[in-house]
């Protein structure tokens, strides 16, 4: 019996529906320790630290049947394993172009479909073809009825709505912590121990640059683990998910939030087997419809979409720049500097990015996002910056996320409007204005909130752009009601200066 070419799989492809299901479990599994992968970029520590344990957890698990090899490039580790090898699709453009390439060298037999997503690439193209807009709700509507989410024998959706996100949008409560459950928390072991002491010689050698801090760590990186994390979530937290998800504590960074995200990017649960275990929990009366669809829109939605139009737009839609942003990342920024930053909200978030590698999705697109909007930050510059320092950030992750979505770079295929906003919404869903600096009732002057003022001064610098985007109508007519206008244009010039 001939035997399988074995099977190389990248750091972020983790999962048994990767490497053990019926057309793989005989192969042999190739994970490869690349010196340039790690090397290149600034990623976060703990991001390097997931990965890094999450290859060697599996090679654990896996026994025999894997092998490492350690190589200054991918290239050179196949070219010392010596026998051709079959991968999934890699999640980014210049991963895919490798591969290709190591196909044409014949070092790649087969370039298989990814198991990390619930669409193909082609059922994808099919859906798109013909369509002059790109909306997130008619796929993730689509998605439901393809897969049978939520839906009643009649092909209706559960409850009579597609969508509860209404109802999932209240501040936070008046204290200081959500009263649910705490999420998992993995307890380290003798990898975790191998994996800092080989990081830190690595660090010290210069061979990688990381920001952030180390540790402990904060997710799984092993099947196992993933699926303890998952069903936690499930049993006691998926319940109180929905209601407050847009909220913010400085005094609870993870709240009712799944904290899933790592494991699915990192490729060590199945994204439909999560949305079907969720299901189950509304099907049983444990966990509210709204809690629950607001999950699965997460993943079967916009996790699916992200990933499908990083590969639909191509390489040049990083090139997007619609409202013409060239400001450079502050050294604090880029740095998780997050002492050097006053207003209370952003100090948090970045905060979190630095002890962490995390921010929930709020903080990243009202706070993060916000503020670069307003300062103008250049949008692929910050694109890198995302996917990068965050533990389940990937190249496939952020363009979408952070061109469209955030940014407004692309002016309008993600998001119908910029996402900017004032100190009033932050004040609202957080309890962070109450001890800061800042007033977020003022746009002028020392207690004047960067986010009150900078919103204004955005919408000045960028008004004949967005004119013609009817959702910017009212908030453009708002502008000429300022009679200070120019006294916080100047302001914010000034403070963008830093």
């Amino acid at each position: 019996m001939t035997t399988p070419p074995a099977l190389w799989l990248f750091g972020d492809q983790l999962g048994p529906h990767f490497h053990s299901t019926p057309e793989h479990r005989d192969r042999e599994v190739l994970l490869i320790r690349s010196t340039a992968a790690f090397g290149r970029r600034r990623f976060h520590r703990q991001k390097l630290h997931l990965i890094e344990a999450g290859m060697r957890r599996l090679a654990a698990d896996l026994g025999s049947r894997a092998r490492i090899i350690d190589a200054a490039t991918y290239t050179d580790g196949l070219r010392r394993f010596g026998k051709p090898v079959v991968v999934h699709e890699p999640g980014s453009h210049a991963a895919e172009a490798l591969v290709r390439r190591l196909h044409e060298r014949g070092l790649v037999a087969d370039i298989l479909p990814t198991p990390g997503f619930i669409l193909s690439k082609q059922d994808f193209s099919a859906w798109v073809a013909g369509r002059h807009r790109y909306v997130m709700e008619d796929f993730y509507r689509d998605q439901r009825r393809r897969f049978g989410i939520l839906l009643e024998p009649d092909g209706e959706p559960s409850g009579g709505k597609w969508n509860y996100d209404h109802d999932n949008r209240r501040p936070p409560p008046a204290r200081s912590t959500l009263p649910v459950p705490a999420p998992w928390h993995p307890k380290e072991n003798e990898i975790d121990k191998q994996v800092r002491v080989d990081l830190d010689r690595a660090e010290s050698e210069g061979t990688i640059h990381p920001v952030g801090v180390d540790g402990p760590r904060q997710f799984a990186v092993g099947h196992a683990e993933a699926h303890r994390a998952l069903r936690r979530f499930l049993d006691h937290r998926l319940a109180t998910f929905g209601p407050h998800q847009d909220a913010m504590l400085h005094a609870d960074w993870a709240m009712s939030h799944a904290l899933l995200s790592v494991p699915l990017n990192h490729g060590l649960l199945d994204p439909l087997d999560v949305i079907r275990k969720a299901e189950e929990r509304y099907r049983d009366g444990t966990a509210p419809l709204a809690s629950v669809e607001g999950f699965v829109r997460q993943i079967l939605g916009w996790r699916e979409w992200v990933w499908h139009l990083y590969w639909h737009l191509g390489p040049d839609y990083l090139k997007h720049n619609r409202l013409r942003a060239r400001n450079k990342l502050p050294a604090w920024w880029r740095e998780l500097d997050a002492d050097m930053v006053e207003a209370a909200c952003l100090r948090t978030a970045l905060a979190g990015v630095r002890d962490r590698g995390y921010a929930h999705h709020i903080e990243r697109l009202m706070v993060l996002g916000n503020h670069a909007l307003q300062r103008g930050y250049d949008p692929a510059e910050l694109t890198d910056w995302f996917a990068t320092a965050f533990v389940d950030g990937f190249p496939w992750v952020m363009p979408a996320n952070v061109i469209g979505m955030s940014q407004y770079a692309d002016g309008g295929i993600v998001a119908t409007k910029p996402y900017a906003a004032g100190g009033a919404y932050i004040n609202r869903m957080s309890d962070h204005c109450g001890g800061c600096v800042f007033d977020p009732r003022k746009r002028i002057g020392e207690k004047a909130c960067p986010f009150t003022a900078g919103y204004w001064a955005f919408l000045d610098r960028n008004a004949e752009l967005l004119r013609g985007n009817p959702r910017m109508r009212q908030p453009l007519n708002g502008l000429n009601r300022l009679s200070d206008l120019g006294e916080v244009v100047a302001q914010e010039n000034d403070r963008r200066r830093v």
